[in-house]
């Protein structure tokens, strides 16, 4: 429900999105475009290849996400982690011996 006092903010209009992504995708145009103009002092063979630096770049952040799918697996906690009552030392002692 959408009422009269609701707040717009500046990405819920899909022509704002777009422009972003416009202005974001000529800017690495550009930039691979300067690749072929710029001279770069390297230190290895490799990195002189033509946009090298853009997909070693894209490259990076694809490992990145996909180390942190697996890594989920074995760090991932149950829905209910932080709302289970830990069991306690203290508690199982004074139930055992009828302390409480």
């Amino acid at each position: 429900m959408k009422d009269g006092n609701e707040q717009r903010h500046l990405f819920d209009d899909p022509r704002n999105v777009r422009r972003v992504i416009r202005s974001l995708l000529t800017v690495c145009v550009v930039l691979v475009g300067l690749d072929l103009v710029v001279h770069r002092h390297v230190e290895h063979a490799w990195e002189g290849l033509f946009a090298f630096y853009a997909l070693y770049g894209f490259i990076a952040c694809v490992l990145l996400v996909l180390l942190a799918k697996e890594m989920r697996k074995i760090v991932m906690r149950d829905e209910d982690y932080y709302t289970q009552a830990p069991p306690s030392a203290d508690s199982e002692h004074r139930e055992d011996s009828g302390d409480v």
